[in-house]
Order: C-alpha cells, then sequence, then structure tokens
C-alpha cells in the first residue's frame, strides 16, 4: 500500500531540487499553448529520430515523444527529453533505463513506438504529447496491462489507466474564478480563442461560473488573426458597465490585441478586473502596462525558474515549460521505484490521494485519468507574478 507519507518523503526530495537556489531567473514560457498540444503539428519536421536509450537500470520505462516533429512540437519534444535525461542525472542512482523513441508527432507513429518499447519490457509509458496519439497508445498499453502517463492538455483522452500529467485548461479556470467570486465578483464576460482549446476553456468557464451562482453577462470567441481580434471582442466591451471581471485564457502573443479590443468596446479595464490561465506567466504580460494588475491562475514559478536555471546550465539554453512536465515524471518513476516494489506502477500507487510534488507544485491523478494541481493565483506586475493566493499545501482525503 502506498502511503501518505511516503508521498511527502518524495515531494520533500523533488522539492528540494525545485526549490534549490533563490536566484530569480525569468522563467522562458516560449510560445507554447496548451492549444498546440490539441492536434498534430502543423508544420513538417525531419525524418524520425532513430530509438536511444537513457540509463542502464533493470527497471524499462518508455518514453515517446514528438522529436522529429516540426515547428514548437519538435522544439517542445527535444526539451522535454533533454529534461527526462537531466532528471536522471539529478536523482543519482536509480534503477530506471529510458526507452526513448520519436512518434514523429503522428498517431501512427506513437502506436508503432509503443509497441515497440513494450515489447522490450516497458512497464510503463511516459508520452506521448498529442491527444490524437495518446488513445491508440493507450489501448495498446491496456491490452498488456501496462500504464500511460500522457503529456497531452486535453482531459478527453484521459482513461483509466491512461493518466495526464499536464496543466489541464479547466484546472485554471476552476482555480481563477473560484478566487474572483471569493473577491466578491458575481458577473463576468469572457473573450476566448477560437480553437480547441478556446472550447474547451469556453464549457469550463461556463460551468465553473454556473457552480457558483454567479453569470456570464457576455462571451465572445476570437479567431486566431491578430488583426481581426479587438473588432471580434468589441461587443464583450460594450459589456463592461454590467461585468465585474472579464476572462482571457490565451498567450501573450494575442492577450494585449484583444485588451485593446475590450477597451474599444467601451470596458474600463481598470475598474473590470482581467483575469487569465497560466499561459500569463510571460515575461510580455509582465510589461505590459494594461494588464498590470490583473489575476491570473497557475502553478507558483519558483519551481520553474530554479529548474529553468539548472536547465540552462546544462544544456545552454532555455527549457520549453512542457519540460517540467517531462522531469517530474521521470522523478516519480525514480521515486516509486525506489520505494514501491513490485507494485511501483499499480493503479493503487499511482492514484493515491495524497499526491505528489514536483517542478510545478502539488499534483495527484484520478483514477479516471485526469489531474488535480495545487495552483496558486498570481497578480501581474512588472517584476513578475506576485501570489495573492498560495497554492494549496496538501489534497483533501478524496482523490475524485
Amino acid at each position: 500500500m502506498f502511503r501518505a507519507s511516503q508521498a511527502r518523503v518524495f515531494g520533500r526530495w523533488l522539492a528540494g531540487l525545485a526549490g534549490g537556489s533563490t536566484l530569480l531567473l525569468a522563467a522562458c514560457t516560449g510560445s507554447f499553448s496548451p492549444g498546440d498540444f490539441f492536434s498534430s503539428p502543423s508544420q513538417p519536421g525531419g525524418p524520425p529520430q532513430a530509438g536511444s536509450a537513457i540509463g542502464a537500470g533493470q527497471v524499462k520505462v518508455g518514453l515517446i515523444l514528438p522529436l522529429s516533429a516540426g515547428g514548437n512540437a519538435g522544439v517542445a519534444a527535444q526539451s522535454m527529453r533533454n529534461a527526462a535525461e537531466m532528471a536522471l542525472a539529478e536523482f543519482g542512482s536509480s534503477d530506471i533505463q529510458l526507452l526513448v523513441r520519436d512518434d514523429a508527432g503522428s498517431a501512427g507513429g506513437a502506436q508503432q513506438a509503443a509497441q515497440q518499447v513494450l515489447d522490450e519490457g516497458a512497464e510503463i509509458i511516459l508520452g506521448p504529447l498529442f491527444a490524437h496519439s495518446v488513445g491508440p497508445v493507450g489501448q495498446l498499453a491496456r491490452s498488456r496491462g501496462i500504464p500511460v502517463i500522457a503529456f497531452s492538455t486535453d482531459a478527453n483522452v484521459a482513461a483509466r489507466g491512461v493518466y495526464l500529467l499536464s496543466f489541464l485548461p479547466e484546472s485554471d479556470v476552476e482555480r481563477i474564478v473560484g478566487y474572483a467570486v471569493t473577491q466578491g465578483k458575481r458577473s463576468f464576460a469572457a473573450a476566448i480563442p477560437d480553437n480547441a482549446y478556446g472550447t474547451v476553456v469556453e464549457a469550463a468557464f461556463k460551468q465553473s461560473v454556473a457552480r457558483r451562482n454567479a453569470r456570464v453577462v457576455a462571451l465572445e470567441r476570437y479567431p486566431f488573426d491578430r488583426a481581426q481580434i479587438p473588432g471580434a471582442v468589441r461587443s464583450v466591451g460594450q459589456a463592461g458597465g454590467r461585468v465585474d471581471a472579464v476572462f482571457v485564457p490565451d498567450g501573450a502573443d494575442s492577450v494585449p490585441a484583444v485588451v485593446q479590443g475590450l477597451a474599444a468596446g467601451g470596458m474600463d479595464t481598470r475598474r473590470v478586473q482581467l483575469l487569465g490561465s497560466g499561459l500569463w506567466e510571460d515575461p510580455q504580460i509582465f510589461t505590459n502596462s494594461a494588464l498590470e494588475g490583473a489575476w491570473y491562475a497557475g502553478p507558483d514559478s519558483t519551481g520553474f525558474r530554479n529548474f529553468s536555471a539548472r536547465y540552462r546550465s546544462r544544456y545552454g539554453q532555455d527549457p520549453a515549460r512542457t519540460a517540467s512536465l517531462a522531469y517530474d515524471a521521470v522523478a516519480l518513476m525514480i521515486a516509486l521505484t525506489k520505494t514501491q516494489g513490485a507494485q511501483r506502477f499499480s493503479e493503487e500507487v499511482l492514484t493515491n490521494a495524497s499526491g505528489f510534488t514536483g517542478i510545478d507544485g502539488l499534483f495527484r491523478f484520478r483514477p479516471d485519468g485526469t489531474n488535480q494541481r495545487g495552483l496558486a493565483v498570481m497578480r501581474v506586475s512588472p517584476t513578475g507574478g506576485q501570489i495573492i493566493s498560495p497554492p494549496p499545501k496538501s489534497f483533501g482525503a478524496s482523490g475524485t
């Protein structure tokens, strides 16, 4: 049986590395959006990379990433591979061997990679990254009784035995709406990107507001083309006199144009509270004076800043924001292998209600494959995100 005390030991162990130095370095969040990993990469990549192994332990763990995919996907994948290697190096002696396979960003490639690592004796699979690849890998792994910890941000692909170690949009929404209501915000508006990520966020936003007996006064979706954004959200701005808070869950490339459109519609964004998601953890957000004082939900960035500094020292470049997920996944494999014996990757161990503490703070897997994270609420300031509501130090007894 996995005991809460063992979860706390792992948490202290991993948090020690996450906390480490107090040197404050700007975290390079890059241009990666959760929406990037709902669908296949849009840019062509190179030829698939040959499989490789990291470590020489007896416990084999598959790691499936789109290493040869084009654009952001390939960049993120290589950063995640580096982070996995870094975790093995930083935790010292372990009995883990990572079987690294390139899926090239395709469902077929992921299924083939999963077949390879399973045939080589993998006891668990980490990855893939894209939602469309998780299903085929999960189906194949479940037929062998092998669990999967994937990195997709699409909760629809989670299932029993297929767990998501990612930043789920639903978690950000629930945290920021919940906090806003405790601060007296009752009437909400939202401007949401018109993509797969936005569809998930919109549903979660409406549900979260309704659960708290608040109301959504205005909501619009806007296109990818930044030139069209101000016009698309103008009607939301016109509702400014009737709302307490407006939610803009997007990255730094789009948020300024959205806020400009809201102001053009007549919204006083100094009176109406701006709300964001974890995508706002970006230097471009902090240096934009129009966003100062806005609130956003996300993991406490201290752990990632320190991780980023160690990664930069090792590899000479900044990590992708998703790199910490690969680090935490491998660190978890090491800890469970050291403490849990033959039951190390069992459902009981992976879904224990106490959860684990990683680079990005407290997390736990639910039996349905989704996850719960202990998120903070931050206030945008010129010096970075300032915590105004800290993340929880522990979860409740229920893991559901």
